[in-house]
């Protein structure tokens, strides 16, 4: 149980896509427990392997719609709604800025718990484009490749001059 350094914006390896987990062992359940530490001291309500530089397919998620933190091996979306939402997203990674981005409003989620077993989850709203996010984050898309030109431009203006504080 550790806090973990956080990976900035826009260090290459949030690009990278994370390998596949392959092995279900207490390292691994040490990795979920420091990423929803890390998280939580960030705060942010959804992170990645990646996000502390481990090229790993791990997520944490700690929404409200759930009783406790969730953790993701292996996430991979099977199923997104054509009916799409749109809500302000951002990133540990790139603290104090959001952007508004549209996505599935509904999705099916096929990933592993910590002791390699399968299963399928369906999620709407908030979940929905936390699953994507992350996902997408693990594919080494960040967040503001989803956004327009113009719109990433903003966003971008508004990191560089929080950076330069």
């Amino acid at each position: 149980m550790a806090l973990r350094p956080i990976v900035m914006f826009p260090d290459q390896r949030l690009r990278l896509v994370a390998d596949s987990v392959t092995c279900f062992d207490e390292a691994l359940r040490s990795l979920a427990t420091d990423l929803l530490d890390t998280m939580r001291a960030a705060p942010g309500i959804g992170i990645t392997a990646p996000h502390i530089g481990v090229a790993q397919r791990v997520v944490v998620l700690e929404l409200t719609d759930a009783p406790g933190p969730q953790t993701y091996i292996n996430p991979e979306i099977i199923e997104a709604s054509k009916e799409t939402i749109r809500l302000d997203e951002g990133s540990i990674s790139m603290p104090s800025v959001t952007g508004t981005v549209e996505r599935s409003a509904r999705v099916h989620v096929r990933y592993q718990d910590l002791e390699g077993t399968e299963h399928v989850e369906e999620a709407e709203g908030l979940r929905a484009a936390c699953h994507q996010h992350e996902i997408d984050q693990l594919n080494g898309l960040f967040w503001t490749q989803r956004l327009s030109p113009l719109r990433r431009g903003k966003v971008m203006a508004q990191f560089e001059k929080l950076r330069r504080r």
